[in-house]
């Protein structure tokens, strides 16, 4: 008997990519097919390991961390092996080797890597001076010394300085103690080829969940796929698991879960996970860049969720709970985060939280802490707007209007300082230091956000989702990519921020944007049969991308939100459940969801045609009006939606090439003279100064004709433009005034070194929580203030010990300043705190440090950094 060929059905989307059809994924010569509505077949195998160029790019790094060269300066060698084996020649630390690069091969499997470095002048300095100068003058002592790691551009070597030091793997060793460090590495290991498994059939009964049925059968089956990962997230104790890989809850991941579709399907999980997130009635900010919070600001998602469990559940004793965490976590913030020049909140980029992923490199956390970013603040908006709510119903009408003045504050920073009128979209945040400038950079999740939370009016959020960057397989993080940065949330799409984009979609009525938007979510899940946690961008691969997960519970939940919230359009509001759908045409047809729990009623849900338009909507037969299912209906009933088959307008898509910008300039000053070196790709370069530009050039310097503080942008061949450099300034030493701290407090006798002048003193919980200074002023302007400190209490980018303080300026409160963590037990690397802008008269004035309750920190025991002075610069 002849085999049956199984044609695909009607393409519901196409790109030169793939093709989403109804019942399969089509890329290239992989298929996925979906053989019933609890079966999935896929034939997908990473081509990752099928082509790797011998052509390494590396780098070496002291303590992990990016210190030998500069930013996009590495060595380079082609690893062409001979009986399976290549061994780099000598490689003095920080002199590049640029060896040339091959044409045509390819690396062979399995091949024995060896590298050697000389690291003689290094240790001739530890002995002779105790400390050895890095290439951009910071100082690294001998006693902080704990090894020297290789980074590089193919596995198993890896880009990532956060967390090199963790790989031990990666460390060189000098065994014989001649000053010659060296590494074995095995290149290209056969068993690392990537594959994912070849079927996926429905293990689980998920009869207890709302049932979806309709005429496309890969949507019907990746939808119960969804809701099969979604019984692996759930851990024994009642709380979600985040992935696979992703042991634990944590707040973000948890949060977007919960408002996409897990407050639905899975509320009192919800609420457990939550609670879990709790610490002295605040929520908890998870660990992150320079010991979490207040560099990371974003755990107010916590309050949208919440609300979002109260909205599906009306549980009074939830709302009343939830109203006094987020309002104690609020009013902390308020304190800490808040920046009453813009209106707007400081911290890190929400999700984005792996520094160099998407900021300079030159960005220390404290700069990062100083940033004022879409999605962050995006996120506060919403939870203050919550607060309101919340406020309201508890009949709280002084706290009411507080935090409704609040969010309208932070809506209009975010129109006023972050949306580009020439783009029609809005910039990634203001970034650096003593002046702010906007980074054109798209982010896609805060931009989805602006449109669902109502941040941009109804023109502006039409323009976001016609004109913000998306690439051939989804919208990535981030547009255009940074350089010389591997894929993770740099170059990269993530499905959980693709089903938020889906969502602002369909709320502007822009069908080509959805159904662009939804099959980059079924794509992959159907491809890789399982809910990744993100792929890459270029390539559209699950290996690739530093850490990746699969049965990942916010790209599963995003999954799942799709049927509810899109093609159901289901709002859950304080009182009701309305309905939204938004069906495209290319969808129409019957489609079913049984067994959908609305509070006390259970729902089954028939919806027909196609538009964004109701027909006609009935309630067990008698018309539904509003659209809207009252939170007291109880029992069992049918609904019945007929749509008006309006024509929607097709809508623009921002369809783009994957762009990487050129590389930010690195500066030099020599007097009032910067220079700096060609950047690769640039055809000029943008001067400003004090956050704006002054001057435009192909040359490699610039003489500073005024006083301030001076960056470079380098700008390509299409006039898009790099990072701006770190900022130099250029001022007469009259207008910087240094105090040493040992001079008003208590010189501290611990070990460190690298201080300037006499020592340095501690603040702690214990010593020097507050701590007076009279300060005298010549001339009357405006100041930029901070320290010089170092805490060595943890790494960069993770643990919780970030030291805060209150700033006082004549017993008024003038600003917080933060100390992050610089390293773990790296007690001489020494660097700069943010900066509090403050206007002074000129005579005597008193400065006040102190550690306030609202100063606590996630970690609630260590509050401690070393002071060396504090620096005051006249800025005007």
């Amino acid at each position: 008997m002849a085999a049956v060929v199984r044609k695909p059905m009607n393409n519901l989307y196409q790109s030169e990519a793939y093709t989403l059809s109804k019942d399969r994924v089509t890329q290239g010569a992989f298929e996925a097919i979906a053989l019933s509505p609890t079966t999935i077949h896929s034939n997908y195998q990473s081509p990752v390991n099928l082509d790797i160029s011998p052509d390494l790019s590396f780098k070496f790094s002291i303590n992990g961390k990016d210190n030998e060269m500069a930013s996009g300066k590495n060595h380079q060698i082609s690893i062409i092996a001979v009986d399976g084996k290549f061994e780099t020649p000598v490689i003095r630390f920080g002199q590049q080797l640029k060896e040339p690069l091959s044409k045509g091969v390819f690396l062979r499997p399995d091949t024995k890597f060896t590298i050697k470095l000389d690291l003689r002048e290094v240790l001739a300095d530890f002995a002779s001076k105790g400390f050895y100068t890095t290439y951009d003058g910071t100082k690294i002592y001998k006693a902080d010394f704990k090894g020297v790691f290789v980074a590089g551009s193919i596995s198993p070597l890896i880009w990532d300085f956060d967390n090199l030091s963790n790989h031990q793997e990666l460390e060189l060793k000098d065994t014989d103690g001649d000053g010659i460090y060296r590494i074995t590495l095995e290149m290209n290991q056969a068993q690392e080829k990537k594959t994912t498994a070849s079927s996926w059939k429905l293990s689980k009964d998920i009869s207890a969940f709302p049932q979806y049925k309709s005429t496309v059968p890969i949507m019907d089956a990746l939808y119960n796929l969804g809701l099969e990962e979604m019984e692996n997230a759930i851990e024994p104790d009642g709380t979600f698991r985040t992935g696979k890989e992703w042991a634990g809850v944590w707040t973000r991941d948890i949060s977007y879960s919960i408002i996409l579709s897990m407050a639905t399907l899975q509320p009192k999980v919800a609420q457990n996970s939550l609670l879990r997130k709790v610490k002295n009635n605040r929520v908890i900010q998870d660990t992150g860049t320079g010991g979490s919070w207040p560099v990371s600001s974003d755990r107010m998602i916590w309050a949208v969720a919440a609300w979002e469990v109260y909205k599906t559940t009306g549980d009074q004793a939830w709302l009343t709970k939830a109203y006094s965490i987020i309002r104690n976590t609020v009013e902390d913030d308020l304190k800490n985060v808040y920046d009453p020049q813009t209106g707007m909140v400081r911290g890190e980029s929400s999700f984005l939280d792996w520094r160099d992923q998407t900021y300079p490199k030159w960005m220390q956390s404290a700069d990062i802490y100083a940033s004022e970013n879409l999605g962050t603040n995006a996120v506060h908006y919403q939870a203050n707007k919550v607060l309101a709510q919340m406020a309201l119903l508890l009949k709280d009408k002084e706290r009411t209007e507080k935090y409704a003045g609040i969010a309208n504050q932070i809506k209009e920073g975010i129109n006023k300082y972050l949306w580009m009128p020439e783009k029609g979209y809005y910039g990634q945040y203001l970034y650096g230091r003593q002046f702010k400038i906007l980074s054109p950079r798209s982010e896609a999740l805060g931009a989805a956000l602006t449109v669902l939370f109502d941040i941009a009016d109804a023109v502006q959020q039409k323009s976001v989702i016609a004109n913000t960057p998306v690439t051939k397989f989804g919208i990535p993080c981030i547009y255009p990519q940074i350089p010389n940065i591997p894929p993770y949330h740099n170059n990269a799409v993530w499905p959980f921020v693709q089903a938020y984009w889906s969502l602002a979609a369909a709320k502007t009525g822009n069908a080509a944007a959805l159904m662009q938007s939804m099959s980059a979510i079924y794509r992959p899940a159907a491809l890789f049969l399982t809910n990744k946690e993100n792929f890459v961008s270029t390539s559209g691969d699950f290996a690739g991308t530093q850490i990746n997960s699969s049965n990942m519970l916010w790209s599963l939940a995003g999954n799942i939100s799709l049927v509810y919230s899109v093609l159901f359009g289901m709002d859950m509001q304080a009182n009701a459940l309305v309905f939204k759908p938004f069906i495209p045409e290319i969808l129409k047809g019957e489609r079913t969801l049984t067994n959908f729990k609305y509070r006390n009623a259970v729902l089954d849900i028939k919806l027909s045609g196609y538009g964004n338009q109701i027909k006609s909507i009935t309630l067990d037969g008698k018309p539904l009006p509003g659209a809207m299912v009252s939170a007291t209906l109880k029992g069992k009933h049918q609904i019945d939606i007929i749509l008006a088959d309006n024509k929607l307008e097709q809508g623009k898509v921002a369809t783009s090439a994957d762009y990487f910008s050129v590389a930010a300039p690195a500066l030099k000053k020599v007097n009032n003279q910067i220079s700096w070196e060609k950047v690769a790709g640039a055809e000029t370069y943008h001067i400003s100064c004090n956050g704006k530009e002054i001057a435009q050039t192909q040359d490699l310097s610039y003489t500073a004709k005024q006083s301030g503080e001076f960056q470079v942008i380098a700008v390509d061949k299409d006039k898009i433009t790099s990072f701006a450099s770190e900022p130099v300034l250029i001022t007469d030493v009259k207008e910087i005034q240094t105090i040493a701290m040992e001079t008003v407090a208590a010189k501290s006798p611990l070990p460190y070194q690298g201080y300037t002048t006499n020592g340095f003193i501690e603040i702690s919980k214990a010593k020097n929580n507050k701590i007076t200074l009279e300060i005298d002023i010549a001339e009357a302007g405006i100041y930029a203030i901070d320290f010089r400190y170092a805490n060595g209490n943890g790494p960069t980018n993770t643990e919780n010990k970030c030291a805060i303080r209150t700033f006082n300026v004549d017993g008024q409160f003038a600003g917080t300043f933060v100390f992050p963590q610089r390293g773990k037990e790296e007690w001489s690397d020494w660097g700069f705190s943010n900066i509090n802008t403050v206007k002074l008269t000129t005579g005597t004035h008193e400065f006040q440090l102190s550690l306030e309750d609202w100063n606590e920190n996630m970690n609630g025991e260590i509050n401690q950094a070393m002071l060396d002075y504090l620096r005051l610069i006249r800025i005007n």
